[in-house]
């Protein structure tokens, strides 16, 4: 949030929790969910936006139906009846979309492979203003039964958190993702630090903050500290590929270590120097992406793959 915002959204939040700090958790958590506009800001992005949607204009758009009348929108690469083929699903992170992916896409569809490439409710072509993982989860689960059973789910940022509350079973109300290997790139590893540095940001008390936690759990029907996918991603039955930058900003690199802590089915490969954003087009990630979906999965133990000390080339975005 710009400064002056940021002061008005906390001056009416610290009235409105005087009055009632259930009434404060409630609109916090509103506050929380709504997603940034789709108009990408400043020239890189403006650039980058551009680059994709000219990709992705020729790409099948299928909308795909979830509860509540709401709909996720989905681009398909080489669909349709070609014989036996992968099928991977692509997920992004909050505030970005499909068309900041086609170079990952593109690499995923260039051996004919189908790819979906799924925009969360409230990003890209999917429409609407909100968001949360509830919402996320239930996408990837509309778009498992749309399409079938994955070779790979691919996500980065809140896109592969939400792909491995799927695949764990945390909102068992919601089938869980069934792919055959699970990939996530920058990606959290819980949720609850997330809603800390919100709530602290926005300046709420520990009466409201407790009330904004308690939506979370009547939402989904499970507590903030049950979005805890470091622990479990090791009890998963598939291969798991941890992709991370020591220098992103946005999502700490104590995540990716949970992530390979948890169990010998979880590698670690460290992308230093990319950051948050252009970790998913970097050439040096693509090519380890590659190897990671070609290999036969094994029972090796966790191993960490270094990039800090070779020539990679620098993504734009």
């Amino acid at each position: 949030m710009a400064n002056f915002a940021l002061a008005v959204t906390r001056f009416g939040f610290r009235a409105l929790q005087a009055l009632s700090p259930d009434l404060a958790g409630e609109a916090a958590f509103r506050l929380f969910c709504r997603t940034p506009p789709l108009r990408p800001k400043g020239t890189k992005a403006k650039t980058a936006h551009a680059a994709g949607v000219s990709w992705l204009k020729d790409a099948e758009r299928i909308a795909i139906r979830l509860a509540n009348g709401r709909c996720a929108g989905a681009y398909r690469i080489n669909g349709g009846p070609r014989g036996q083929r992968k099928r991977y699903l692509v997920t992004h992170g909050w505030g970005s979309g499909m068309a900041y992916m086609t170079d990952l896409i593109a690499m995923l569809a260039k051996d004919g492979a189908e790819v979906i490439a799924l925009d969360f409710p409230g990003h890209g072509i999917s429409g609407g203003r909100s968001l949360h993982m509830g919402m996320a989860v239930e996408a990837i689960a509309a778009a498992q039964d749309r399409f079938g059973r994955f070779d790979a789910a691919i996500g980065h940022s809140f896109g592969g958190a939400a792909l491995m509350v799927s695949a764990t079973g945390i909102l068992p109300q919601i089938h869980k993702l069934e792919a055959e290997k699970i990939l996530t790139i920058g990606s959290p590893s819980e949720m609850a630090w997330l809603f800390h540095d919100f709530g602290r940001m926005i300046g709420l008390g520990k009466q409201a903050q407790a009330a904004l936690e308690r939506k979370v759990q009547r939402v989904t029907g499970r507590k903030l500290a049950d979005f805890d996918v470091g622990t479990s991603a090791g009890r998963l039955a598939v291969p798991v590929l941890a992709v991370h930058a020591e220098d992103d900003k946005e999502v700490n690199a104590y995540h990716a270590r949970r992530y390979a802590a948890s169990g010998a089915n979880v590698r670690l490969f460290w992308a230093n120097g990319f950051g948050h954003r252009r970790i998913i087009s970097a050439e040096s990630v693509l090519q380890e992406i590659r190897s990671f979906l070609d290999a036969v999965p094994d029972k090796t133990d966790a191993e960490i793959v270094s990039l800090f000390e070779l020539p990679v080339r620098r993504a734009s975005l």
